[in-house]
């Protein structure tokens, strides 16, 4: 086998690795508390932190806010950084659904799952429902499975607080490929170093790393009660911010697919045309 190929099969070994994840994430018990959620950038006045300024797709401005009852050890994160010479970079928080059905669909995103998966089949074109097995697995496809849409989880980079470069992680926020799973062997010894030392400070903190992206962590629930076997239901669910109140809502119909197999098989054909693929 070549090297190559072991890339590519470690990479869909993966994928159906987080898809069964998700799908264990839909049957797993959710009490939620009822927290407000609080603006990360108000509550770090005074930290060294960063925000991504980028937006989440074109024309929407990303949201960082996490629950109420996750911004003490928020703070104690970014505080414990800075003492360390890093900076913590907060490159997303809560989404609506609006936001991670759009996200689900952004071209830098879709199309990186694309490419691998006709990797993994030899260059032929996906079905839909093997595209959607994989567009599950990198970008929650219901509110029941997003945790970004509970307000529960963050999505980061590290900065050296000296010249404001990167840690090295291997790969940049939001690269999908065999790079993303946190434990990917594919890393240099250096980048696995980095994640490791990050994740052992968040985790310090209650913030449990999601083993399918080097980036995202999340606190009270249902992904971090599961993975830590604690036999708790999640506290946190899928919620509906009425922006104007500052109220929440439990969504009503969380296991609705944000994006139907027809809207992912726009998808695909509008991707093989960017990548100037002819499809047959």
């Amino acid at each position: 086998m070549s090297a190559d190929q072991k890339r590519v099969q470690y990479y869909s070994r993966k994928m159906e690795e987080g898809y069964r994840f998700m799908q264990e994430m839909m049957r797993y018990p959710v009490a939620e508390c009822g927290e407000p959620l609080e603006s990360l950038v108000d509550a770090a006045a005074g930290l060294d932190v960063e925000f991504s300024s980028s937006q989440i797709v074109t024309g929407i401005n990303r949201m960082f806010l996490l629950r109420r009852g996750l911004i003490a050890d928020f703070l104690l994160i970014a505080r414990e950084m800075n003492e360390r010479g890093w900076v913590l970079k907060v490159e997303d928080g809560y989404r609506t659904c609006q936001m991670q059905k759009l996200l689900s669909r952004k071209p830098v995103v879709f199309d990186s799952i694309l490419q691998w998966t006709m990797r993994e089949l030899d260059g032929k074109i996906p079905d839909v429902k093997l595209l959607t097995r994989r567009v599950a697995s990198m970008t929650a496809s219901c509110p029941k499975i997003g945790t970004h849409m509970s307000g529960s989880a963050i999505d980061i980079s590290v900065l050296h607080r000296d010249d404001r470069t990167e840690l090295d992680r291997g790969a940049s926020y939001l690269a999908m490929c065999e790079l993303t799973p946190m434990a990917s062997p594919f890393v240099t010894a250096e980048a696995q170093k980095n994640r490791a030392e990050i994740t052992g400070l968040m985790a310090k903190h209650g913030f449990i790393a999601y083993p399918w992206e080097f980036w995202h962590y999340n606190k009270g629930d249902a992904y971090a009660e599961y993975l830590l076997k604690t036999g708790r239901p999640g506290r946190y669910g899928a919620i509906d911010w009425n922006v104007a109140e500052g109220a929440i809502t439990p969504i009503q119909n969380p296991l609705t697919l944000l994006n139907s197999e027809a809207e992912i098989q726009s998808e695909i054909e509008q991707a093989l045309q960017r990548l100037g693929h002819q499809s047959k």
